[in-house]
């Protein structure tokens, strides 16, 4: 059933709108400040602090500037912590740019395994639009650096330090994209015809450019390096001659496999254990896989972890009721439905089936101030740098983390038995659409 809009129409609107005055104070609050700061909430602020009941201790933020290597930085960020609290250096980064290179290589390398893998299929196939709509990007997931890690190893920042491109991603984003659809098209029409040794030649010879490519932008990789640097008591530290594998083998102790992604997706069936073959990034690597299961689950691990001293990477709805200057994450922290005079009544799992919500970013948790058994807010650290929020640190409302966090990465020990069980089980996998991606 059509519509057509009349002038009619629009003048009763008009009528309407003039014949509350309230809706003019709201006009003149947010053509002035905006939607957010007219309709900021300071009801939902006030029992917002910065005090918590276990906290772990760490200092100095990093900042992942204009590129979307959350997840790498979140990642790095536990490990980083783990370094602090085993050697006493709490304030030691590593490199995100080193796993950053391999990731674009890796994830090209991959991505013409699904070009062969699809070419069967017809160029406008959703599964095939979805690879070529996104050939090599820069966000991530937990399972993503974990499989980078073991293949690539770590290193310090002063050893491969930061580029202008490894921090503004978009140009070579854009250029590497136009290449890698080019090379998709010329391997679909090799894999219709059947020709294997020229598919083989072919995927060598645009491997070998996007390497190019890669060390253009980014510096060519650091292969050895010693490692350098002065703990928390002053001491001078070091170890000549590392290759980045020899670094995590040395100084960590390979438990990747214990981490669990927890998710909490209401439009899913809950304790079942998914997997997300489309987003993985290394060929032989370790699979994407989620665990869904009701928020408390994830809460209570979280607990845990953080009572123990170990730091948690999670992903969010960074962009939802939130305050990127003050550092907050509060539910109702805008009173939009106010200001417009409307309402709106999406839950989590309808916003995940309409495409509203879905997880956008990644940052640690390093606190949380439990009360009386429940936990009411939690410490966040995040990766845009110290001149936002408090010297890099974010608040979240406990509420806020049911509504837009979907995930948390923690230990099987901090888990129930069948949550364990679950996560060793078999995995669903699913489409490249789904909201879990």
């Amino acid at each position: 059933m059509t519509h057509k809009l009349t002038f009619d129409e629009i003048a009763d609107f008009q009528k309407n709108y003039q014949a509350d005055a309230r809706n003019q104070v709201a006009e003149m609050a947010t053509v002035t400040n905006g939607v957010q700061q007219a309709s900021f909430n300071t009801e939902a602020v006030r029992d917002i602090n910065r005090t918590f009941s276990i906290e772990i201790p760490t200092d100095a933020v990093t900042n992942q500037k204009q590129s979307g290597r959350c997840w790498l930085f979140a990642a790095l960020n536990v490990m980083r912590h783990q370094f602090a609290k085993k050697y006493h250096a709490k304030n030691f980064v590593f490199s995100q740019a080193y796993l950053f290179f391999w990731d674009r290589i890796e994830r090209a390398n991959i991505y013409f395994d699904h070009i062969l893998e699809t070419a069967d299929k017809p160029v406008d196939d959703r599964t095939v639009h979805f690879y070529l709509q996104g050939p090599d990007t820069d966000g991530g997931q937990w399972h993503m650096a974990v499989s980078l890690i073991r293949k690539y190893g770590l290193v310090p920042d002063y050893a491969y330090g930061e580029s202008f491109t490894a921090n503004n991603t978009a140009a070579f984003n854009q250029a590497l994209n136009m290449k890698l659809r080019e090379d998709g098209l010329v391997l679909r029409e090799l894999a219709q015809k059947g020709d294997q040794d020229e598919i083989e030649k072919k995927r060598k010879e645009f491997l070998n450019e996007v390497y190019r490519m890669a060390v253009i932008a980014f510096g060519e990789p650091t292969q050895k390096f010693d490692l350098e640097y002065r703990d928390d008591d002053n001491k001078y530290q070091l170890d000549q001659n590392l290759t980045p594998l020899d670094f995590f083998h040395k100084y960590f102790e390979d438990d990747l496999d214990e981490y669990v992604v927890l998710f909490n997706a209401p439009d899913h069936e809950f304790d079942k254990l998914y997997a997300l073959p489309f987003e993985d990034n290394v060929e032989g690597g370790t699979p994407i896989q989620f665990l869904n299961t009701k928020i408390d689950n994830l809460k209570q691990a979280a607990i845990k972890q953080l009572e123990a001293g170990e730091t948690i990477w999670f992903g969010c709805d960074v962009g939802k009721e939130s305050d990127r200057q003050k550092g907050l994450m509060v539910k109702n922290l805008y009173q939009t439905d106010t200001l417009f005079n409307i309402e709106t009544k999406l839950d989590k799992k309808e916003r995940l089936l309409t495409g509203a919500s879905g997880s956008t970013h990644a940052m640690t948790l390093v606190g949380v101030d439990v009360v009386n058994g429940k936990p009411r807010q939690w410490k966040v650290e995040n990766s845009w740098g110290d001149k936002v929020g408090k010297n890099g640190y974010f608040v979240m409302s406990d509420d806020w983390f049911d509504e837009y966090l979907f995930k948390v990465v923690v230990k099987k020990k901090y888990l129930p038995k069948k949550l364990v069980e679950l996560a060793e089980g078999k995995a669903t996998p699913v489409p490249c659409w789904d909201s879990m991606g």
